[in-house]
């Protein structure tokens, strides 16, 4: 119990989806990076499950805010307010006679312009972050996954979040090659939104999409052990009458199949802008799968058929970034790539 307000260490990944925030070296809090607010006066009212609960049934004098969109903030005031209310969670245990001063290690997107970095900034800072460190989140990725980022060797990282998909080959504590695209895991959310409206003229929201995705969604149309169909229940989109219709992880296939083909392109624009030695350490190392993207199944198979190349899924990827950040927060002095 801190009696007095000291200063705090947290590690956070401020990801489109997802949130993470570790504190001594531990994940306190791994929640939704949405909020609820008061529409008339901007107050939070809830934040993280909380506020998903929320989404899509609020009533008049609530909406619900996802404050990052393709992996930045769009909502400036939505994300001062999450980042406020998930760091109070974090320390929701410990009593202090002041509020804590935080020391912060934020992940955000390798293309991100200055104005961009300069939003998650003073949105950390607004949150009660006194020292605030950004660090790329492929490089946190790397860093997360056990990769020696300090060695001269090629390694890379292919990060598919939610908001955008982060293709890096690190070398010598540096990103050598960059490519960022705004197409992730969200883009694939829509696309089964749009196709089951398309499709089977049956409406749907965001959260079903979702749990589409999760249950049948899948990069091939051969699987190996293929998942059970899962029954979608909506209304019908003319007629509003209920609906019942069963999706096959082959028509999910489909359906997300020409933003998999970006994804693939992007990996492939990353290897053709690798100088050749470390293009050769890449095909000897393979090539690392991390973020909510990487649990897409049939993903890495896909890849690597079509590249050539090895594909490793890393073995959290959900957490790849929030323990690059934590490790790296850790070890400020070490790195020196940490923007300020």
């Amino acid at each position: 119990m801190g009696l007095f307000s000291l200063t705090q260490e947290v590690a956070i990944d401020l990801g489109t989806a997802n949130t993470v925030i570790i504190h001594n070296g531990k994940i306190v809090v791994n929640a939704p990076s949405i909020v609820a607010l008061d529409t008339r006066t901007d107050k939070l009212v809830a934040v993280g499950h909380k506020a998903q609960q929320m989404e899509g049934k609020t009533p008049e004098g609530i909406r619900t805010v996802r404050p990052l969109r393709d992996g930045v903030i769009a909502d400036f005031n939505a994300a001062e307010l999450m980042i406020r209310g998930l760091v109070k969670m974090a320390f929701q245990n410990k009593r202090y006679l002041f509020s804590p001063q935080l020391r912060m290690v934020v992940g955000i997107p390798s293309g991100s312009t200055e104005v961009e970095i300069r939003a998650v900034r003073d949105s950390s800072e607004h949150a009660g972050g006194r020292d605030v460190y950004m660090l790329y989140e492929p490089m946190a990725a790397a860093i997360g996954i056990g990769i020696d980022v300090l060695a001269p060797e090629g390694n890379m990282v292919v990060d598919i979040g939610g908001g955008s998909s982060e293709i890096a080959v690190i070398s010598l504590g540096g990103l050598v090659t960059n490519n960022s695209i705004r197409v992730a895991g969200n883009d694939l959310t829509h696309d089964i939104m749009d196709y089951m409206r398309r499709q089977h003229n049956i409406r749907i929201g965001l959260p079903t999409a979702e749990q589409i995705k999760m249950h049948v969604g899948s990069a091939l149309t051969v699987l190996d052990n293929p998942p059970e169909d899962f029954i979608v229940r909506g209304p019908n989109h003319m007629t509003a009458l209920p609906m019942e219709v069963p999706v096959s992880y082959q028509e999910v296939a489909h359906c997300i199949e020409k933003s998999i083909a970006k994804i693939e392109a992007a990996v492939l624009t990353g290897l053709e802008q690798t100088p050749p030695e470390l293009y050769s350490d890449i095909v000897r190392n393979g090539i690392y799968l991390t973020g909510g993207g990487a649990l897409l199944r049939g993903l890495d198979k896909r890849l690597q058929d079509k590249i050539g190349i090895q594909f490793h899924v890393a073995e959290d990827p959900l957490l790849s970034v929030a323990k690059g950040t934590g490790i790296a927060l850790q070890n400020i002095e070490k790195f020196p790539f940490l923007i300020r």
